[in-house]
């Protein structure tokens, strides 16, 4: 996992997004996250510089300090909105998508509108915290991703699923 620069973050590697609006999230990500083992998982936006979104799951985040998202917002704890529709809370927006066992999501059209995001994108999978990591879409640390002078390997949805 490159760390881009001394005491900066770390990338676990980088993810396009097909055509069918798939990602695909690095192997090494969900080793750290195993955010697929419930089939779903719950996104919230990037921060403005970094745009994108962040993942976690209900497990995670409701073991954390960060639980009262889950108890003020049963329409995403229960998963009674459709998936990809957001709801605010706090300054963020939220939702849930289904995940496959491998990684794969797929992301709704309003979904991709809502974080302002397109098919052919890459997606930068940083790791953030202990509950959530980030899939990253622009800004300075796309910018060190770019001028990184190893690899940083790159995971695309292929057109059997992964």
């Amino acid at each position: 996992m490159p760390q881009l620069n001394k005491g900066g973050k770390y990338v676990f590697g980088l993810s396009a997004i097909s055509n069918r609006r798939e990602i695909l999230f690095p192997a090494e990500t969900l080793e750290q996250y195993p955010v697929q083992k419930e089939g779903r998982i719950i996104i919230f936006t990037g921060s403005k510089i970094t745009g994108g979104f962040c993942v976690t799951s209900k497990q995670l985040l409701g073991q954390s300090k960060l639980k009262h998202i889950l108890d003020d917002c049963p329409a995403l704890s229960q998963y009674t909105i459709d998936e990809g529709e957001f709801v605010r809370y706090k300054g963020r927006g939220y939702t849930w998508l289904h995940i496959s066992q491998n990684g794969v999501v797929r992301l709704p059209e309003n979904t991709m509108r809502y974080l302002i995001l397109s098919c052919g994108d890459i997606l930068m999978s940083i790791k953030s915290s202990d509950i959530a990591f980030t899939m990253g879409a622009r800004g300075p640390l796309m910018d060190k991703v770019h001028s990184y002078p190893g690899h940083i390997k790159e995971y695309r949805v292929t057109c059997c699923g992964q």
